[in-house]
């Protein structure tokens, strides 16, 4: 489980802004650079490669770096908006973390910063002696960074935004997600039964804002327990919605902690995140297959396509885990019937009138049944007789009625 600082600075390094900052910087500080190391190269060299060599060059990134971040950044936003209305709104929080997208506009603007400052510097009269070589040097990596930048952007533009890259995506962060979630299903505390209360006179932990539950940081919490002799009943876990003012937690005994101290290591934003939700994951993947199936774009084949991704997903899961790390904090173990509701319900509605999407859905509830899951196997029993009530309900053929109910062997 990440603490909570630690989370908040990889959610910061998955932002533009930052990735492009830093290397913007490193664009200042090697035209920086040149005028200081200009001493320490031979005076020969100084002589062959000057400003008459690199200038030129400069003047070529300086120029054209700038309308190339301005088309990229057109792009990006042009795909982004075409994904999040033919996939899902939901897709366009995991293109805007995509790390190639990020690496190859900060390049380009690394490179314009870097080109713009050599440019004034040299006006200025601080690249002397030597120094034009050094920056002709770095003035030479700039461009081999930037030719490979625009290989990988050619690359990667030919998917960016694509039906099959963002499902490819969405799936990779929903396995990574539910890999974390099964090992730790109840955030490595004391598992409560389900619908177990807290207990009586306990005191409760008011949100401070309402939302979502992004994150729980089990270790702050944990270290507040050990201190005051205290245990603590957690009642929102992360994709919980709460309003202001209502429970996060319990702790007992009443007034062995201070509530404001125990909220804090609640992250509440207004939206989910994929962090520790794994039910979005996977809520997020059946959203794609729920607008793939909506009259208007009739895509029959990307649901079975989801469906497919999330039949490996669960069926290839590892085992729950049983380890509990923080034996003074309590709460609620992620259940696998929530698990199989949010990944296949939608479907099972949507795709209900469909008969190939209806087989496909009852071909990957079959090979959970048949898991060595007990829990995923009862779940996945109680939505094949669901999936079978919707279908036998949409379709009008009794031959493919039959055929589903054959399939299912129920």
């Amino acid at each position: 489980m990440r603490s909570l600082r630690l989370w908040q600075v990889l959610r910061l390094s998955r932002r533009l802004w930052v990735r492009t900052s830093l290397i913007a910087v490193l664009g200042i500080v090697a035209a920086g650079a040149a005028a200081l190391l200009g001493p320490v190269i031979p005076q020969e060299l100084a002589d062959r490669l000057g400003k008459d060599a690199v200038m030129p060059v400069l003047d070529v990134l300086a120029s054209s770096m700038l309308a190339v971040t301005t088309f990229s950044l057109s792009i990006m936003v042009t795909t982004h908006r075409q994904a999040s209305s033919q996939v899902t709104p939901r897709s366009h929080r995991l293109l805007l973390e995509d790390t190639t997208t990020q690496t190859v506009l900060a390049t380009f603007i690394g490179a314009f910063i870097f080109a713009l400052v050599s440019i004034i510097l040299f006006r200025a009269g601080a690249y002397t002696g030597a120094s034009a070589f050094v920056l002709f040097a770095f003035t030479v990596l700039v461009v081999v960074l930037v030719v490979v930048a625009i290989l990988r952007w050619i690359d990667h533009l030919s998917r960016l935004g694509s039906m099959d890259e963002t499902i490819a995506q969405a799936a990779t962060r929903a396995r990574e997600t539910l890999a974390v979630a099964r090992a730790a299903p109840s955030l490595l505390a004391t598992p409560l039964p389900d619908g177990a209360p807290p207990p009586d006179g306990a005191e409760p932990v008011p949100a401070p804002q309402g939302g979502y539950v992004q994150l729980v940081d089990m270790a702050a919490l944990s270290e507040q327990a050990e201190k005051a002799g205290a245990q603590i009943w957690i009642t929102a876990v992360p994709g919980c919605f709460l309003v202001a003012g209502r429970a996060l937690a319990h702790i007992h005994p009443p007034g062995a902690l201070d509530t404001a101290r125990v909220s804090a290591a609640f992250e509440i934003k207004p939206i989910r995140s994929f962090e520790q939700d794994v039910r979005f994951a996977l809520i997020v993947l059946s959203e794609i297959a729920s607008r793939a199936l909506s009259p208007g774009l009739n895509d029959p084949g990307t649901a079975i396509d989801v469906l497919g991704r999330l039949e490996r997903l669960l069926a290839e899961c590892p085992p729950p885990g049983d380890e509990i790390r923080y034996p003074k904090l309590h709460a609620p173990a992620l259940r696998a019937e929530d698990l199989v509701e949010d990944a296949f319900a939608a479907i099972a509605r949507d795709g209900a009138p469909m008969r190939e999407v209806a087989r496909r859905l009852i071909h990957a509830l079959n090979t959970l049944r048949q898991g060595d899951d007990p829990g995923l196997a009862r779940a996945a029993e109680a939505m094949t007789r669901r999936a079978l009530a919707h279908a036998e309900a949409a379709l009008v053929i009794e031959e493919d009625k039959a055929a589903l109910r054959r399939l299912a062997e129920i």
